[in-house]
């Protein structure tokens, strides 16, 4: 007799099914009445488990013991005339569909009349209580936000030429930046508010995201030089309209309106000014859209965009050469194209610094320009003196300037002062709290200064705020692997979508895990196709593992590509195993980076309040 036909006479197929349909009528009943009395989820999954520990047992025991008369006996004991194991197959036959059947009448029971009922006790039992704890203690007080903050949200296009978003989303950023200089009134940057565009939230959940009090709203109608712009501010906690105002009017009279709507937003919030009201600052308005339109395409930040950005700008200083904003757009439009070396390199860079010159002469007093150009100095020319100057003249002027204040934590980075410059973009991040940059630079920086844990905390925040942001993976795989977590570390890297940041931390991560040729592997790709823009970082790569000769090779041709990134080489701490080298010191006197050196610079930012 075969296995089979030896399995199907001893009844063990049947015994299985009756052991199946047993189990999944006892899991029904225990997961509908469990609940009822209280006993937690882990009481069904003990079920389960014992049913699954009892399977095997079960056909084991089908298949040694036989059911008789006189009761169990050993199946070998049992001579096969007197075998009963067909009637015993007749009765499983009838207990297994029997099960069966109770088991599908007890869910259709349970879905049609009394899980709903068991629901329906469980709501109004649960009601009572939070009725009689609702009244036995006091409403929570609601969330108190800054009286004096509002966040501008971009303004809708409404033209019928979508074409003109650009002028939409200038209009709005130009509002913002007039109330940013009002010190009485905390104004959400750009890149926060900018975040809910497009997006269908209401105004409580713009008031916690941001923190603000009060929010700037509207829409925007261009058609040729006639504009519409209607504006209303809101009270976010309450979502109640304070003011609104329609403008009709010519493109002639497009400050006037800024000025109005700024004006009407002090006057609304009783706000008390310390001195005169801020002015927009007036140009030829053709060139006004025009610049608008620079901004929108140049913040693309492709080659194509900064090409067609900077057409745009030639033609609003052909309208207007003492249009000083334009020359400072075009001052960083130059610089890109240089660090991208879409310009030859020497030429971008002597075309910045002229328009960012050429800015500043215009209006001395454009804070952004001076921070600008104070890292613009610190990265290409190494004079730390006059960026120092330049950075404390920007903030002399806009102290609450996010920007301004982000170009001064950069700087402190550059002198090594990683407390300070965390400091300060803690305090940028509270002020934008959805702005990615800012959110990577801290993490970042905490990563540097040797806090993984927090490094990782915003780093995880970041991921969940843009799914898919660029070097967040990756800066989560390092702060892992700062940690010993190596496993991790490797899966948050390979999960980076940015090639060169990726293949730059594989080789850290697979050094770390011994696995000498992966970590071959991605060095020569990462030099292969990286070479000239990263000099730099290939350095760090390479003293990572601990290759000091070839680590200096390296930060000599980041010296002479002239890298950037080398500025903020003293807050490296990716080179504890070179720093002990006699040629470390040196190196870092030779480029204007030796503690001495950077200790030498008076530099302080005191935040605002």
């Amino acid at each position: 007799m075969s296995l089979y036909q030896e399995l199907k006479r001893r009844n063990v197929f049947r015994v299985a099914i009756a052991y199946l349909a047993a189990a999944w009528l006892l899991t029904e009943v225990a997961g509908t009445l469990f609940p009822v009395f209280g006993i937690p989820d882990w009481g069904i999954r003990f079920m389960v488990i014992l049913f699954a520990l009892g399977f095997v047992p079960a056909l084991i025991g089908s298949w040694v013991y036989e059911l008789t008369p006189e009761g169990l006996k050993r199946e070998k004991d049992v001579a096969r005339e007197a075998s009963i194991t067909p009637p015993t197959a007749k009765r499983l036959d009838v207990f297994a569909i029997g099960l069966i059947m109770v088991a599908l009448a007890f869910i259709l029971f349970d879905r049609l009349w009394l899980s709903p009922r068991l629901e329906q006790l469980t709501t109004t039992v649960a009601g009572a209580v939070t009725d009689s704890v609702q009244t036995a203690a006091p409403e929570p007080a609601e969330h108190q936000y800054p009286p004096n903050s509002i966040a501008v949200l971009p303004f809708v296009n409404m033209s019928d030429d979508p074409g003109n978003e650009y002028f939409s989303d200038g209009i709005s950023e130009e509002l913002l930046n007039l109330l940013a200089k009002i010190p009485e009134l905390r104004v959400i940057s750009r890149s926060s508010a900018f975040s809910f565009k497009g997006k269908d939230f209401d105004m409580h959940t713009i008031a916690a995201q941001l923190n603000v009090a009060h929010v700037l709203e509207g829409s925007v109608r261009k058609a040729g030089n006639q504009v519409r712009i209607t504006a209303q501010l809101i009270e976010a906690s309450t979502d109640t309209h304070l003011w609104s105002e329609t403008y009709d009017r010519t493109l002639d009279d497009i400050f006037s309106i800024q000025d109005e709507i700024a004006g009407a937003v002090v006057g609304v919030l009783k706000l008390t000014l310390l001195g005169d009201a801020p002015k927009a600052k007036l140009t030829d308005p053709e060139a006004y859209a025009l610049y608008l339109q620079a901004v929108h395409v140049g913040d693309r930040s492709t080659n194509v965009a900064l090409e067609q950005s900077n057409a745009l700008l030639k033609q609003v200083l052909a309208l207007d050469p003492n249009y000083a904003r334009a020359w400072r757009l075009l001052a960083r439009n130059y610089a890109a194209q240089a660090e991208r070396r879409s310009l030859p390199h020497e030429e971008g860079l002597a075309l910045a610094s002229e328009a960012i010159t050429q800015a500043l002469a215009i209006e001395p007093n454009l804070a952004e320009a001076h921070s600008w150009f104070g890292m613009f100095v610190a990265q290409h020319d190494g004079d730390l003196v006059e960026a120092a100057q330049q950075i404390r003249r920007g903030l002399s002027l806009e102290p609450k300037n996010p920007i301004v204040l982000s170009h001064s934590a950069e700087f402190l980075r550059i002198l090594g002062r990683l407390d300070e410059t965390i400091a300060i973009e803690e305090y940028v991040t509270a002020h934008d709290p959805l702005n990615p940059f800012v959110r990577w630079n801290l993490s970042w920086n905490y990563l540097l200064a040797g806090r993984p844990n927090d490094a990782i905390a915003t780093a995880r925040t970041l991921q969940k705020l843009y799914p898919g942001r660029h070097f967040a993976q990756s800066l989560l795989g390092l702060a892992l692997l700062h940690m010993g977590q190596k496993e991790s570390a490797l899966q948050a890297i390979q999960q980076e979508p940015a090639e060169d940041s990726r293949l730059l931390s594989l080789v850290m991560a697979y050094h770390a895990l011994d696995w000498a040729a992966e970590s071959d592997a991605a060095l020569t790709e990462l030099i292969r196709k990286y070479e000239q823009e990263w000099p730099y970082y290939i350095a760090t790569g390479l003293a990572y593992r601990g290759e000091v000769d070839r680590t200096f090779s390296w930060l000599n041709k980041a010296v002479q590509h002239k890298d950037t990134d080398l500025a903020a080489i003293a807050s490296g701490s990716w080179f504890t195993n070179v720093s002990d080298d006699p040629r470390w010191l040196p190196f870092l006197e030779s480029i204007g980076k030796s503690p001495e050196q950077l200790a030498a610079i008076e530099f302080e930012v005191k935040l605002p309040e």
